[in-house]
């Protein structure tokens, strides 16, 4: 089946007054219909800003270059008009991993919902049945954003970018603030879309979460996508010591940390970013692996 989402090669950099942040590098994936996509790792990988570049939300000082296609739409050269007439909210919807500031604070959350269904040719009346399936209630829509907990408000973006019925969502951290029923049902919305043909591509830290409704997993380090593979082989047999050693500080498994810290994202070294960290690593791992492994020495090579 063809990707809906096709990134290529895609690389971020900050330019900042005395140094340049290099928050995404390189970066390949591809998105189908039907499919949910899990991006996972440490907080500081570069995960949230992956979804910020997808649909041109980064701050001036960004230089963005590779390419993310959206069927026929280049996401990355296409320009902010197009991005805005056609692609945020209409061929692709995000839930914000902040809601706090997504959030219009002089209207309620029906009124956000109406205003986003009409705006997009839905029937306002759909709001109701949108944020029970967002798993909020229907009198909790009319709250403004400061009457509601950050587990509401977490709801109430997840309903706003289910209005447009996107054919891509890209869900940033969308379990914040929720306890594990809700963090369940959450994902069973998202798992629902998947298969109902539509793509959702998951950014999270949870890997729980990803080991439940994810059938691609994605696992990040240092900017980079160090292992791409079914979430079923990844979750059973890792292949990348990274995900390994994430796998194992799980409170189910080992609950072992993973020693060391990840590099400066202003000083990536020119090999393997995690070889410091890595007890299988050696003089090999000074040059950069490639692949759906990026590993010179992974723990499994099938």
């Amino acid at each position: 089946m063809n990707a809906l989402l096709r990134v290529e090669d895609l690389s971020v950099r900050f330019r900042l007054r005395d140094a340049v942040v290099q928050a995404v590098t390189d970066l390949n994936l591809s998105v189908r219909r039907g499919e949910l996509l899990a991006v996972v790792g440490e907080s500081g990988c570069g995960k949230s800003v992956l979804a910020h570049a997808l649909l041109g939300l980064l701050p001036a000082n960004a230089t963005t270059t590779g390419h993310a296609f959206l069927d026929d739409i280049d996401l990355v050269h296409c320009g902010e008009k197009k991005l805005a007439r056609e692609v945020r909210g209409r061929r692709i919807g995000l839930v914000p991993q902040s809601p706090a500031t997504a959030l219009t604070p002089v209207r309620t959350g029906r009124t956000l919902l109406a205003e986003t269904l009409r705006e997009h040719g839905r029937d306002a009346a759909l709001a109701t049945a949108i944020a029970a399936d967002a798993g909020l209630d229907d009198t909790d829509l009319d709250r403004y954003p400061f009457q509601l907990s950050g587990g509401m408000a977490q709801r109430l973006v997840t309903a706003l970018a289910l209005a447009s019925d996107p054919p891509l969502l890209i869900a940033d951290e969308p379990t914040t603030g929720l306890d594990r029923p809700l963090v369940d049902h959450t994902l069973d919305v998202l798992r629902r879309r998947c298969d109902n043909g539509d793509a959702v591509l998951l950014i999270t830290h949870d890997l729980a979460a990803a080991e439940r409704v994810a059938d691609t997993v994605a696992v990040m380090y240092a900017s980079r996508i160090v292992e791409h593979r079914p979430a079923a082989s990844v979750f059973k047999t890792a292949a990348h010591p990274y995900t390994a050693a994430l796998l194992d500080a799980l409170p189910d498994r080992a609950f072992q940390a993973i020693p060391g810290h990840p590099p400066m994202l202003t000083a990536l070294p020119a090999g393997c970013a995690y070889a410091p960290r890595c007890p299988r690593a050696d003089q090999q791992c000074a040059t950069p692996p490639t692949g759906p492994v990026a590993c010179h020495h992974p723990l499994v090579t099938s």
